[in-house]
């Protein structure tokens, strides 16, 4: 062989770790309408790519990944990449109306953000309306190559999506209930990757999602809540679970039999299929501890399938929790502990110059057309002020310094102190004030914010997400917080790290991050119907000093509104 090309070979030897170690990623999501079955009922729903749930978006840490969104249906869309913290990109993080004005019908949009630092289990849905119902999909970030995970190597890996599915229109199912100030009717089923599975007693044609396993062989399964308004516990009869990471960041390994997921989470665990061929039960089910509120009962159902199985072999079932089982919910939310090791630590903030504390709720305006709810409507709220969207996104009106469009007076404790857990005091009002507020924090500051369920019409489990950043979970509680006391139990040593988390039924849950991203973030309950009712806020983190510590301009192909 030639000198030269012997010299020309490792050269490239060298350089090709270089060229490999990250990558641009391309993907095109058409949303385009497409006629589906469940139940036996057939109807047109909004799609990516016309499958339900949507394309598996895959990429390495440190990739860039792009993503064109052409826009074919009626409705406005915009596109959420729940989880991923968008350092200076927020113009990519796809809320409508927070960041971006959304993508109008014939035109495109195209998502452009890096992945940095972040690795394991997220998801993609839509963020406008309740077109996350049918608009959603896994998304799976793998290690840097040469990476390996903190766990054993797992034989195969296997996204599971959990949701809901309505045989009406969900759009018109919302419509509905804002025109009369009342819940919006529950869904008719929970799907598993896409279907009901045999809930269905009169539908013959109803089948389910399998899952194919060899025996003896261990699998990783990417375990994702899309659904719009229930938390669900998920289990497979005669396995256990070993939870492996939590909204993409790894965690102490534990072995449970049943976990709990709520919309917006993500939950990656080990499974080997260590028992005898056959056929098991894989159930997801809904988990509800407030009994004044209404909620699909039905469980979804799969298969865990052994190779060379009989098709008409048995099925080994399971039964599925008690939808007010708090023990098991709290069994595994207690569980979960930050890795904290050298490669993966918990930078838990100890000083904290923003100390804030957020009641969440519903309440209840006056609002005369509202015949269904005899003059009134259920609304939702943080501290005590309900959010109003406004018609151009905060983010540009933000970056361009548009007056009129939102204030940065929201309130970092709640206007009236009651008893919270406890419901409204004597002769106190169930109404909210209205507006589009924001809370300020310089670059590099550090929050807790301690947030407070409300005993007002009902206590309910909220789950938050910030969108932005991930944050520690250094504390929860029953009751009303107590400041001088409650802080002595945090864990500011291995708390689990998250983006979405549940506020308790009648209780609180205390959160510290480092507000180390410019741009404007979103804050929600991700139970649909509250963001729509008004339990949402955002913050917006000032400009740090220099290029690298400030929001990047917007994209030339920015929808505008």
């Amino acid at each position: 062989m030639a000198l030269w090309i012997r010299v020309l070979l490792l050269l490239l030897a060298c350089l090709l770790p270089a060229l490999v170690e990250s990558s641009v990623r391309h993907y095109k999501f058409n949303v385009v309408l497409k006629n589906t079955t469940r139940l036996c009922s057939t109807k047109p729903i909004v799609t990516i790519n016309g499958r339900f749930p949507g394309p598996t978006l895959y990429a390495r840490e440190d990739d860039t990944v792009l993503v064109r969104v052409t826009n074919h249906v009626k409705y406005n869309v915009s596109i959420h990449w729940h989880g991923i913290r968008q350092l200076r990109t927020g113009w990519a993080d796809g809320p409508a109306y927070i960041t971006q004005c959304p993508i109008p019908q014939g035109q495109s949009y195209v998502y452009n953000f890096t992945i940095t630092g972040q690795r394991g289990t997220l998801l993609w849905h839509a963020h406008i309306l309740w077109l996350r119902a049918t608009v959603h999909g896994a998304l799976v970030i793998l290690p840097k190559r040469g990476v390996p995970y903190p766990f054993p190597t797992p034989h195969k890996e296997v996204p599971v999506v959990l949701g809901e599915w309505w045989k009406s229109d969900t759009e018109a199912v919302i419509n509905e209930a804002l025109k009369g100030g009342v819940a919006p009717n529950v869904s008719d089923a929970h799907t598993i990757n896409g279907h009901p599975g045999f809930v269905a007693p009169n539908c013959t044609t109803q089948g389910g999602f399998k899952l194919s396993v060899e025996s003896g062989k261990t699998y990783l399964l990417r375990i994702i809540n899309a659904a719009l308004n229930e938390e669900l516990f998920f289990k497979i009869a005669g396995h256990s679970l070993t939870v492996v990471e939590v909204d993409a960041t790894y965690v102490k390994p534990f072995k449970i039999d049943t976990i709990v997921i709520a919309p917006g989470q993500t939950t990656n665990a080990l499974i080997t299929a260590n028992q005898n061929s056959g056929k098991y039960l894989v159930a997801a089910s809904p988990f509800l501890d407030t009994p004044a509120v209404a909620v699909d009962n039905l469980t979804a159902t799969a298969t865990l399938h052994y190779s060379g199985t009989l098709s008409n072999s048995p099925t080994t079932l399971t039964s599925p929790p008690p939808r007010n089982a708090t023990q098991v919910a709290n069994s595994f939310t207690n569980s979960l502990r930050s890795l904290n090791t050298k490669t993966f630590p918990a930078k838990v903030p100890l000083k904290i110059d923003h100390s804030l504390y957020f009641t969440v709720g519903l309440g209840v305006n006056p609002c005369p057309s509202c015949k269904a709810g005899n003059g009134s409507r259920v609304v939702a709220s943080v501290n005590n002020v309900t959010f109003v969207m406004p018609t151009t996104a905060l983010l540009q009106a933000h970056f361009f310094n548009t007056s009129g469009v939102f204030t940065s007076d929201f309130p970092a404790n709640p206007p009236n102190a009651f008893n919270f857990s406890g419901g409204l005091p004597a002769n106190s009002s169930l109404a909210t004030t209205n507006g589009t507020k924001v809370y300020r924090l310089a670059y590099n500051s550090t929050v807790q914010l301690v947030m407070q369920d409300t005993g007002i019409i009902a206590p309910e489990n909220h789950p938050v997400h910030l969108h932005g950043f991930n944050f520690f979970v250094v504390g929860k509680g029953l009751g009303n917080y107590n400041p001088k006391t409650d802080p002595k139990n945090f864990n500011l040593v291995d708390p689990v790290e998250r983006n979405t988390i549940g506020v308790p039924s009648g209780g609180w849950v205390a959160i510290r991050f480092l507000a180390d991203n410019p741009g404007v973030w979103f804050m929600h309950c991700h139970l649909e119907v509250h963001t729509t009712w008004g339990l949402k806020m955002a913050f917006l983190v000032d400009n740090g000093k220099g290029p690298n510590q400030s929001l990047l301009p917007p994209p030339k192909d920015l929808p505008t509104c």
